[in-house]
Order: structure tokens, then sequence, then C-alpha cells
């Protein structure tokens, strides 16, 4: 075969890829957060004063997700890189946090409230972080930047999608006697329990036994990961304690946990978009509607940023603009009651806050090598532990209009963010250089996360 052939029937086969993997789990991912923040959008249609909640307790319900989310997160991306059908784990996942999503439908209390919302948090905590070790089992560091921008576009469409179909349900309040708020649980889960009967039956597997691929194509995939990798994956034997350790022994992965951490606490404004919206002074319907346009914004700009992340070879830049930019829209609503002025800062709160998350998942995936199981338990460290912040951050957002204490916080940790990730940029400058003297620096990066085969293919830390 020639390089123009096999270059050729790459290209087939990553068209192919894109067009049965991306689609379905953009959708699964579009639920995955629709249920995730409808309790964001339920506050609008009354659930605090029919459950009698006070404004700590409704804080309290939002973050308690993540004490279900996050400690399932490592386990199950440990199974993830161990099962031959991840495809069917992750779509069974999905009819598991549907079904429970459905249920918070029934809640009568604080307490059935906090127990579904803690069992969702089991449920989902298969699904962020095992898509992201999943594509990247199928796609390559030069292609993978685009894909989970993908992925985060499905996520703000969720949002988006939410406020919309929140403001179609709330015309069911009251029917069969059933609050609107009921019913937007009710039809949104049943709609994820279904997607995710349908999804397991089409989405593919790994590469080498992809039943969507032929032989050719099966093979093909499967050669160019390895050669960019420096290692056999598909036949890779490391055992999962192993994988473990060698994740928690590098160094870089605390650096990442921590950048996550902070990150997430900037991301946390979208859990309660609804109510910041709402601050404008709208009513509910027009609230809701009101939240799509900066979500379906930020759609568009994770793609141009990651299309020019990608192009450029650049991680840092982008996320230090992007931080820049959080500044601003953190500053306007402390500053300002005008609706245009504090409006314009919401329109672009999403995209700014939640790029960089992108950017670091990226990153991680080009500095913390093969073997599988090491990155599947980077991804899952760097997500559970990073989302930790969720807990914390929400109980910053009261005191409307100004939430003086949430913004206020959210200044002080993005500057945090930038000063870490600007040293980490020096720490790899200082890796590469000693890959680049070869002997025995090589070797001290060794003990830095760089394999044999990496040094092999002269690999080298790349995104500042």
């Amino acid at each position: 075969m020639s390089d123009e052939e096999r270059r050729a029937i790459e290209r087939r086969l990553v068209r192919k890829v894109d067009l049965v993997l991306l689609p379905i789990v953009g959708i699964l991912y579009i639920l995955n957060y629709i249920d995730r923040q409808n309790l964001a959008v339920a506050k609008l249609q009354g659930i605090m004063e029919d459950l009698n909640l006070s404004t700590q307790q409704f804080a309290t319900a939002i973050s308690i997700l993540f004490v279900g989310y996050i400690p399932f997160q490592l386990p199950s991306n440990l199974i993830i890189s161990r099962v031959p059908r991840p495809g069917l784990y992750i779509c069974s996942a999905v009819v598991l946090w549907g079904s429970v999503s459905a249920c918070t439908a029934a809640v009568q209390s604080y307490a059935s409230l906090l127990a579904v919302r803690v069992l969702l948090g089991v449920t989902e905590a298969v699904f962020f972080s095992g898509v992201v070790y999943f594509l990247s089992a199928w796609y390559t560091k030069a292609e993978l930047g685009k894909r989970l921008a993908a992925l985060f576009v499905a996520q703000q469409l969720g949002n988006a999608f939410g406020g919309l179909i929140a403001a179609g349900v709330l015309t069911l309040d009251g029917v069969h006697g059933i609050r609107g708020w009921r019913w937007l649980f009710i039809v949104e889960g049943v709609a994820t329990v279904g997607s995710g009967v349908i999804a397991a039956f089409i989405l593919p597997e790994y590469p080498h036994n992809a039943r969507v691929l032929n032989q050719v194509e099966r093979d093909l995939a499967v050669y160019r990961l390895e050669l960019e990798a420096g290692a056999a994956e598909a036949h890779d034997d490391t055992g999962t304690w192993a994988g473990f350790t060698m994740a928690l022994k590098d160094p870089k992965m605390y650096v990442f946990i921590f950048m996550q951490m902070m990150a997430q606490a900037a991301g946390t404004v979208t859990n309660y978009f609804p109510s910041l919206v709402q601050t404008l002074g709208f009513d509910k319907t027009i609230t809701l509607l009101l939240t799509a346009p900066p979500y379906i914004f930020a759609g568009f700009f994770f793609m141009i940023i990651t299309y020019f992340s990608d192009k450029s070879g650049k991680i840092y830049i982008f996320i230090m603009g992007c931080i820049a930019l959080s500044l601003g829209t953190y500053v306007i609503p402390i500053a300002t009651l005008n609706t245009g002025a504090r409006y314009f800062a919401m329109m672009l709160m999403p995209a700014a806050a939640v790029t960089p998350q992108i950017l670091l998942f990226k990153l991680l995936n080009l500095h913390c090598p093969r073997p599988i199981v090491k990155r599947a338990a980077g991804v899952a460290l760097m997500n559970s532990i990073g989302n930790t912040s969720n807990i914390w951050a929400s109980y910053l957002y009261y005191a409307p209009p100004h939430y003086y204490a949430a913004f206020g916080t959210m200044c002080a940790v993005v500057v945090v963010f930038a000063v870490v990730i600007t040293l980490y940029g020096v720490y790899v400058r200082h890796q590469n250089r000693l890959l680049d003297e070869g002997g025995d620096a090589a070797l001290r990066a060794c003990k830095h996360g760089v394999t044999q085969e990496q040094l092999d293919l002269h690999w080298r830390y790349v995104g500042f």
C-alpha cells in the first residue's frame, strides 16, 4: 500500500468514525447535561416552594450530586479501560441515570431530593471521563482536540436546549395535577432512557473490534495510534492497579488536578446560570429563553478556539486568553446593574469559563503518555478531584443581583489558574531540554512519566 493510498483510507476512516461516533456521544452528552442541570431550571418553576427548601438547602442539593459523582469516576474509568465493549458500558450508565433523573419527579421532601441527587451523581460518574478516554482510544493527538471540543459543544447545547425545553414544559404545569418541574424531570428522564437503549445498538467499541469498520480500516485505526503512542495499545497488558499507581507517581498529575479544580470552580457559573439571568428582571419564560443564546455562542466559541489550537499546536496562549475574558465577565456583574452590560457579560460567561476545561483535557492526553490504563486513571483523577470545586463553590451564589462572593472568588480563582499553568509551562520546557540533551538527562525526564518508547520516537511535550 502506497503512502497516498494509506492517507486516502485514513481520511475515509476518520470521516466514518466522526459520522458514527460523534453524533451518538454528542446526543448522550446533551442529555447528560440536561439531566444534571434541570434542578437549576426547576428552581424557577417552584421546586423550592413545593419542598420548602431554604437557599442553603438548595445549594446543598446542587452540590451533593458531586458526592456521588466524584468517588465513582476513578473505579469506573479503570473498569472501562479493561472491558471489551466500552460503548455498551457507557450506554448502560445512560439508561441508569435517565431512570434516576425521572425518579426526581417523585420526591416529596428535602431528604428524598438529596438521596436522588447522590444516586444521580453515582450513575453519571461513568459518562464524561469514560467518553474522554473512549475518544482518545480512537483519535490521534492531532485529531482529539476538535473532537473534545465537539463534546463540550454538546454540553452547551444541552444547557441551551434545557432552557428551551423547560420553557415548553412549563406549559404542562397542573396537567393531571402534576407541577411543571415534575413534568420536566419525567420528560427529560424518559428521553434519556430511550436514547441510551438505542445508542447501545449503534455505538462502536474499540478500533480493533469495531463492527462498523472493515478489516483494512481496523488495522489502520490500530496502527496509527500505536505509531503515535510508541506502544501496542490493543495488546497492552498493563494491569489496572499498575496503571493507577503510574498515574499517582507522575508529578504532572497533581498539577493537572489543581488546574482542573480552578477551571471547574470558574465553570460553576453554569450551575446557577438561570438564576444569574433572572437578575435581569424578566419573567420566568423570557428568563429561560435568554439562557439559550450564551450556550449556543459558547458552542461556536469552543470549535473556533480548538480549531486554532489544533492548527497552531498551542494550548497555553488560548487558556490565558480565556482567563482574561473570564475576568471581564465576572467584574461587569459586580460593577453594574445595567441590563445590557450584564447580559453582554453573561453571553460570554459560559464560553470563557468552560473553554479552559476542554484545553486541559487535550493537554492531559498529550502530556500523560500511555499505557491506556494510566491515561484512563489520569483522566478520571483530574475530572473527579477537579469536580470537588463544584461542592464548595455552590455556596457562593447568594445575595443577588451582584453576587459579590461568587464573582469575587472566581476572579481570584482564575488568577491562580493563570499563575499555575504558567509555571507548568516553565516545567515542561525544562523537561524538553532534558529530552533534547539525551543520555542521562533524558533518563531523568523518564522519572517524570516519559517512557522508553516515547524516547525512541523523539516524543516531546507540546502546547506551550
